[in-house]
């Protein structure tokens, strides 16, 4: 049986070096606070004067902001000539399945007896913009507000219309679906898919 390809929505984001941190930051939490499932308490950030959801859970945040430090240092390291750098950061959502016995019986699974199948794939697109001028700074900011604004209200539109591919709950765990942020995923196949 062939596995179906996790839908995947590609969101763009575009910040200078000042603010990039806290736009990242702001997307990724506005992504796990509608498909992360454990019970968490309601909180919010600020960024660019918009109010974003935050997930309050120390090693999500620890997570988040690690791949943040990753992506800010690999962009301030890339120089371009065009004084605007991209990267992207990658989040996947897995179900965990028990595994089907197939022909050696138990040894095929090397000893696991469930696989994790991803369900749903984040690629966010960012670009850092190294404005010269006071005007192009003006520029920049204009465009960071609208495009994290639009960004933020793109994940709600996604989430609220696309829940029918969300596994069920079938664990007591804390958090039924385990997860991964990547820096610079690779295109062609997600991991977890084989």
């Amino acid at each position: 049986m062939e596995q179906r390809r996790p839908p995947e929505y590609i969101l763009e984001v575009f910040a200078d070096p000042t603010s990039i941190k806290d736009v990242v930051r702001g997307i990724l939490h506005t992504i796990f606070f509608h498909r992360y499932f454990p019970s968490l308490r309601p909180s919010t950030i600020e960024v660019l004067d918009l109010t974003l959801p935050f997930v309050t859970d120390p090693e999500l945040e620890t997570l988040i902001d690690t791949r943040v430090y990753q992506l800010v240092r690999q962009l301030s390291s890339t120089t371009s000539p065009n004084s605007s750098v991209r990267g992207q950061i990658g989040v996947q959502f897995f179900e965990k399945r028990r595994r089907k016995a197939g022909g050696l019986g138990w040894f095929t699974s090397g000893g696991k007896a469930e696989e994790e199948i991803c369900w749903e794939i984040w690629r966010l697109e960012v670009t850092l913009a190294t404005p010269k001028t006071e005007t192009e700074r003006t520029k920049v900011i204009k465009a960071m507000e609208m495009t994290l604004q639009k960004t933020a209200m793109k994940i709600v539109g996604i989430v609220n219309q696309n829940k029918d591919h969300i596994p069920p709950i079938t664990t007591s765990e804390t958090n039924p679906f385990p997860y991964q942020i990547n820096l610079n995923p690779r295109i062609d196949k997600p991991i977890g898919m084989y």
